[in-house]
């Protein structure tokens, strides 16, 4: 423990905020040029990964090389392929009904408010969610069966977002799909297999982050999978879905044969 460079990791946590929270204000200035705050979605996983180049460049000189490339390389390609799906996904749209429920209930200034309740609080979440990815840059010691661990479990994580992102994305062009509930491949095993894997990503990142030499360390990062869980299932993400989803025909089966999270083969 006492190897780890806590020094240089705290001054490190102050350059990661600034890199979460440049992002979020470049964000807010393009969504008032735009007049759509939905594209704050797509900054999501941009903020990710300038956190984790931030990290690898200020653990210069302090973490394993091997460590930062990996980590880093593991957040920029789960953050980017995100962010380029969420940005096609919502091109030629208007503004998101969540945005706009949210800003209805605006004091003041709709921009204001949206700058504190939705873009500053994101920066704030990135920083928070990417604790593993800031501690293990830091880490010492070389690669072991942990962080190997770890990137396998990123991989299904980022197999199951990807393959689930595809799969809802052919079934939504479909025409005769239209009305009807997604209840093919991957989603036949879980209603949510894109938050299914995001739970993998960041819990496969805290185990890189716990292989890192200083158990710490990782004691401290273990809030972000926590976090990242926490507003997955419970939170903003499947919770929320669902309750807009719960009034669409066929719902109520597809919900009693189909997993909520964990995957499992579907109910007859």
């Amino acid at each position: 423990m006492s190897d780890y460079p806590w020094g240089a990791f705290a001054a490190g946590l102050g350059w990661a905020a600034l890199a979460a929270l440049a992002v979020m204000l470049v964000t807010f200035a393009l969504a008032l040029r735009k007049g759509v705050h939905r594209i704050v979605d797509a900054a999501w996983g941009v903020g990710f990964t300038a956190v984790a180049a931030v990290s690898a460049v200020a653990a210069t000189g302090e973490g394993d090389v091997g460590r930062r490339v990996l980590v880093t390389a593991l957040t920029a390609v789960w953050g980017l392929r995100l962010a380029v799906h969420i940005a096609r996904r919502g091109r030629g749209h208007g503004e998101d009904p969540r945005y706009e429920e949210l800003l209805g209930k605006a004091p003041g200034n709709r921009n204001l408010y949206a700058l504190r309740m939705v873009y500053l609080l994101q920066a704030a979440l990135v920083w928070l969610v990417s604790l593993p990815v800031q501690a293990a840059s830091y880490g010492p010691d070389g690669l072991g069966a942990l962080a190997w661990a770890g990137t396998a479990l990123w991989a299904v994580g980022l197999a199951f977002e990807a393959v689930g992102d595809a799969q809802l994305a052919r079934f939504k062009a479909d025409p005769a799909a239209k009305g009807r509930i997604m209840d093919r491949g991957l989603w036949s095993w879980t209603r949510h297999p894109n938050y299914f894997g995001d739970f993998c990503v960041w819990w496969g990142l805290y185990l890189v982050a716990c292989d890192a030499g200083a158990a710490a360390a990782a004691a401290v990062s273990a809030l972000s999978p926590l976090v990242m869980s926490y507003l997955l299932i419970g939170g903003s993400g499947k919770r929320l879905l669902e309750r807009r989803m719960a009034d669409r025909p066929g719902w109520s089966a597809y919900a009693a044969r189909t997993s909520g999270f964990f995957p499992r083969p579907p109910r007859r």
